[in-house]
């Protein structure tokens, strides 16, 4: 077969060729056991739980970041010929950036206790099948993906920056993508004004032109909105809380009194010590499975927190953001004290999520404006740019919906006391 097509809901029609060297990689790539994987691997987690439609999966969201990546660098080789030698680099990496996701993609970051870009690193450059593909069209090229993706590392500043940057085409896809999945809004993305206003600058890194000044500002005030109305929802950070309550009571527990498989055991107890092997047995299916089985469970504490979240039977969440430390901490301790009257586990009931989030980091590779004769930072140029800069903190009080009532009058008397 010489082309490949993939229907994308967003970019329509994804087609490679494998007439071309870089495109016939990435065929191979996506038919390795490690990449396929993928598709057992929910892109927003638990976040169906709250937005219907939050099915897709880190396999959709990979092709369309290599998607984006193509027509990128496609764009960038009309100023720049030389870029053109970096394809198979820039294609692996951009396909193949999540592939060291656990269960339920960042979730798994939390609850599991691991870092997928490590293991996304380690498997570029020590899975066989990954390896074997990527060696074939380029010596060292694993090698040279897995540095790219773990330490930012390549001869082309360029390439980095559209794999790891604050206008990635990671970035790109999953804002757009997460954004047609639940619904939402926000993410309307002009991304052929974005890729279109794409340059180089002199020391040869990304640059924005200014006519697309524009572009990349409604880009940056979705990735906001975004994060607020849907990755730091009052339901997702409950779902959130409840898994990693989940995994928690089931390693105090321990092997001996909660059953788990010999892959899932790793996981749960022996998570540093992973082999490839054991990291790639694990997915939402493997995941799920034990959840549901643990439902079962003679602990009445993992027994609980199972059947909540399996029949989505949520704790209620309440937005104390605007609380000084010391009120949130007072807030939980009303919390597990009303629990305990209500002859429920404070421990499994309640707790605080809290999260801290920046729009734009102007330190961490930010973006600049190059019209051809002047480099200027965005933050310098743009007001707007310069407001998103400021953390956007978030603080969830998560508590059972028996003492709502009580809690919400013992809330506003904290407000009380502490004006």
């Amino acid at each position: 077969m010489p082309t490949r097509t993939y229907y994308d809901p967003l970019h329509q029609s994804i087609t490679l060729n494998s007439s071309i060297p870089e495109e016939q990689m990435v065929m191979e790539l996506i038919d390795s056991s490690p990449f396929q994987r993928l598709r057992r691997i929910k892109q927003l987690g638990p976040a169906y739980l709250t937005f219907h439609g939050a099915e897709s999966s880190r396999f959709t969201h990979s092709i369309g970041v290599f998607h984006l990546a193509r027509r990128a660098i496609n764009h960038l080789s009309k100023l720049d010929s030389n870029l053109k030698e970096h394809k198979f680099i820039l294609y692996g990496a951009a396909l193949l950036h999540d592939i060291g996701h656990g269960p339920l993609s960042h979730t798994s970051e939390e609850i599991f206790k691991i870092n997928h870009e490590t293991w996304t690193a380690k498997l570029i450059y020590s899975s066989p099948e990954i390896t074997k593909v990527l060696n074939k069209y380029g010596t060292d090229n694993a090698r040279k993906i897995s540095n790219l993706i773990k330490a930012r590392k390549s001869t082309k500043k360029i390439i980095v920056s559209l794999i790891s940057s604050q206008l990635d085409c990671d970035r790109l896809d999953y804002l757009m993508r997460d954004s047609y999945t639940t619904g939402a809004k926000y993410g309307q993305l002009d991304i052929d004004r974005i890729i279109s206003a794409m340059t180089i600058a002199p020391d040869g890194d990304l640059a924005i032109h200014p006519k697309g000044l524009m572009s990349v500002e409604h880009y940056l005030v979705i990735r906001n909105l975004m994060y607020r109305s849907v990755y730091n929802h009052r339901l997702n950070e409950v779902c959130n809380w409840l898994l990693e309550q989940i995994i928690k009571t089931a390693r105090k527990i321990g092997p001996k009194n909660v059953w788990a498989d010999k892959n899932m055991s790793k996981w749960l107890w022996n998570h540093k010590d992973m082999s490839l092997e054991d990291f790639l047995s694990n997915d939402d299916v493997v995941t799920g499975y034990h959840i549901h089985k643990w439902q079962y469970s003679s602990n009445d504490d993992l027994s609980t927190l199972c059947k909540r979240f399996i029949n989505r039977n949520l704790l209620k969440a309440l937005n104390i953001s605007s609380f000084s430390l010391d009120m949130r901490l007072e807030a939980l301790a009303k919390a597990r004290i009303l629990s305990e009257k209500y002859c429920l586990e404070p421990d499994i009931s309640c707790g605080l999520r809290e999260q801290v989030v920046k729009s734009y980091h102007p330190y961490k590779y930010g973006l600049r404006l190059w019209d051809g004769d002047k480099l200027e930072a965005l933050e310098k140029v743009s007001p707007l740019v310069e407001r998103l800069i400021e953390p956007n903190q978030s603080s969830w009080l998560i508590y059972p919906k028996e003492i709502e009532l009580e809690l919400k009058t013992e809330v506003e008397k904290l407000k009380i006391k502490h004006n």
